[in-house]
């Protein structure tokens, strides 16, 4: 095979946050759920919800609009738990909505631009440009590192 790696496809899945679209890598996801009833833990960090009780399994789950930095998830009926899997811990996302999935190929994906509104940048692994869509791909292992 002579095909390049830069070609290789990426399979994504696209969720909503305030007015903007991010994905993450689908093999990443565990599972897309609505939102259930979230117990609040005491001291833990603001951006952590509180943990959900998932099919008999505890779960943390994180408002990743909070992690972010860029406000705080308001549920609604279009609110999803993207359950990801990071370094062999499970932890619900809390998001605006989940969109589609998508595959692209790797060579659309551009490093993340030196200012990337108010969000750490740290946080974000790479921008892929789809037509008219812009995509913010979410760096998971950043994200979710104080919860190591």
């Amino acid at each position: 095979m002579t095909e390049s790696i830069a070609s290789e496809n990426v399979k994504l899945i696209v969720f909503q946050l305030l007015d903007k679209e991010y994905a993450i890598p689908v093999e990443q996801v565990r599972a897309i759920e609505k939102v259930q009833h979230i117990t609040r833990v005491p001291r833990t960090e603001s951006f952590v919800k509180g943990v959900i009780n998932l099919r008999g399994v505890v779960l943390p789950i994180i408002d990743l609009q909070k992690r972010l930095g860029i406000g705080k998830i308001l549920s609604n009926e279009s609110t999803r738990i993207i359950i990801v899997v990071v370094d062999n811990m499970e932890v619900g996302l809390l998001v605006d909505a989940a969109n589609d999935v998508l595959d692209i190929t790797k060579d659309i994906i551009e490093p993340h631009p030196e200012v990337v509104d108010t969000i750490k940048a740290e946080y974000i692994s790479g921008v892929a440009k789809i037509d008219k869509r812009l995509l913010l791909l979410i760096n998971l292992e950043k994200v979710l590192s104080p919860l190591k």
